[in-house]
């Protein structure tokens, strides 16, 4: 064996009662489950939980996983595997115009550092580049509105046919390249352009190659029941399976409202439709602070938006629909200045709007509010985040609950002070929702974040402790395991896990990261890869 833990607490990921027994791993995979395996290293592992690799079904990692391949961030809190290429907004595929733009949009997600080296351009490229070397395994979406600028550009109008073509044979180019389906920002410029007709011939490629549909949807405010049901439809008119990405229900408008969603997907569901979800366990959310704006603004690129943003006239459009009627970029609800927190810049001379509320930087520099965030968007060149204090504790327990639930961090792991959720995630999901208010029972809790995800992603030997499987473990003690990321200090890594092994190396070793990146792009069954 290179590895045999002894003693371990197996929790396997079915949801089945835990056992007492030893787990040996050798080249990759897990060779022997028993009362008594011997050979190689022996961990101790004295009942502490030994469970597969977390499965992060919404990941945000997708240049930072490169730029600082030890990738700590999710090693330490048991992630060995993520999805990447989420929210319609990704670098592939793209041409040297279309990353470009990206590079600009995108900057308040995930940086654009330095010196990077940028070296691919399809997907089947991008895959190639994480196989070089990274530390845990990452799986890939095509986003929409990547596809979109590639194929029609900044435009907010329907694709002709022969753009709608195009946008076919890009997508079902990078299905059979690797990628594992598709996802959309439908509040994020261009993906917001597209109407159901063309989602669903989209669609209608990723099922037909064996991949899912994972979509931010329209709304997550108000209209969000509306916005969900639309994509139900377009996975029953399609039929491509649907994994709704952090499927919540936010804003003061759906306080209360987790069970109608979790009604009209229960129902789909009864009728052959083939659902999944994921959430995180926290309340705000995060995202880049231009979001905000309607989608009109920002049509054409980054470009074009920031010369409306300097045009006296447009700005107060701008701010009649974001204070007062509601944009669309702002799920349809007039902002709450109160709830935009910015905590990330670029500049320096903004750091003093960090860790606060556009209402308290307006109020300390006496002016409006919107005035402030226009004027910030400007100095930044649109390269702020934010987080959005608009969650519910019982919208996001009820959520957890359901039998389709995955988790997923919906992480961003740049900015001053990014979402403790990045690196904090899959420890709370234990430590408060298992351990504390018992909202989920431990063998449940880590069959969502590792087995169903697997099913989800059509990994045939990944997701469980079982004998021939790929070895993606991780070991943690029950009792102490638990978040250490806050929003003031965001970079902490988790306690109370010890140990976690990417296809059979160890990449975190008594709590402190090894140099080894053993992880791997896991691609489409179908590809030719």
């Amino acid at each position: 064996m290179d590895i045999v833990f002894r003693g371990a607490r197996v929790v396997d990921g079915t949801g089945e009662p835990a056992y007492r027994a030893d787990v040996g791993v050798r080249d990759g995979r897990i060779v022997e489950i028993g009362d008594r395996v011997d050979g190689g290293r022996v961990v101790e592992a004295d009942g502490r939980v030994l469970a597969p690799g977390f499965i992060d079904m919404h990941s945000h990692s997708d240049l930072q996983v490169l730029a600082r391949p030890e990738h700590l961030a999710k090693v330490s809190q048991g992630v060995t595997t993520e999805v990447l290429g989420q929210d319609g907004l990704s670098y592939a595929p793209v041409d040297d115009g279309v990353l470009a733009v990206l590079r600009a949009q995108l900057a308040g997600w995930n940086d654009d550092p330095p010196g990077f080296d940028w070296d691919w351009r399809s997907v089947g490229e991008y895959l190639d580049r994480l196989d070089r070397g990274i530390a845990v395994n990452a799986a890939y979406l095509v986003p929409q509105g990547t596809l979109r600028m590639l194929c029609l550009g900044y435009e907010d109008r329907p694709a002709t046919d022969a753009e709608l073509d195009r946008m076919r044979e890009v997508l079902a180019r990078s299905l059979r390249e690797g990628a594992v389906g598709m996802s959309s920002g439908l509040t994020y410029t261009p993906g917001m352009y597209a109407d159901t007709a063309e989602l669903t011939e989209l669609c209608r490629v990723i099922g037909e190659l064996g991949g899912f549909y994972s979509p931010h949807h329209r709304s997550y405010g108000a209209g969000a029941l509306e916005a969900y049901e639309e994509m139900v439809r377009v996975s029953r008119d399609s039929g491509c399976p649907l994994h709704l990405a952090h499927a919540t229900m936010n804003f003061d408008v759906n306080r209360g409202r987790a069970g109608e969603l979790l009604d009209l997907l229960d129902r789909a569901i009864a009728a052959g439709g083939d659902i999944t979800l994921d959430t995180y366990p926290y309340l705000p959310g995060a995202t880049y602070l231009s979001a905000l704006l309607p989608s009109w603004a920002g049509e054409g690129g980054p470009e074009a938006t920031l010369a409306r943003l300097s045009d006296v006239d447009t700005r107060e459009r701008i701010r009649v629909e974001v204070e007062e009627t509601g944009s669309d970029g702002c799920h349809g609800v007039p902002v709450d200045w109160n709830a935009i927190e910015v905590n990330g810049v670029r500049n320096a001379e903004n750091a003093h709007l960090v860790g606060s509320s556009i209402a308290e930087s307006a109020r300390r520099a006496g002016r409006p509010p919107a005035e402030l965030y226009f004027d910030v968007l400007l100095s930044e060149r649109l390269g702020t985040s934010c987080l959005m204090h608009v969650g519910h504790e019982d919208n996001v327990r009820a959520i957890m609950r359901h039998a389709a639930h995955t988790g997923g961090s919906d992480g961003l792991l740049v900015g001053d002070r990014p979402h403790p959720r990045a690196w904090g995630t899959f420890p709370r999901y234990l430590a408060r929702y298992v351990r504390e208010l018992g909202v989920l029972g431990l063998e449940e809790c880590v069959s969502h974040l590792t087995g169903r995800a697997a099913r989800r992603l059509r990994l045939a030997d990944r997701g469980l402790v079982r004998e021939g499987w790929a070895a993606d473990l991780v070991l943690f003690d029950p009792d102490t395991v638990a978040d250490t990321a806050t929003f003031e200090q965001p970079r902490q890594a988790a306690a109370g896990i010890t140990h976690v092994v990417v296809n059979g190396v160890t990449v975190l070793d008594e709590g402190r990261r090894t140099d080894a990146l053993p992880g791997r792009s896991l691609r489409n069954p179908r590809s030719r890869a």
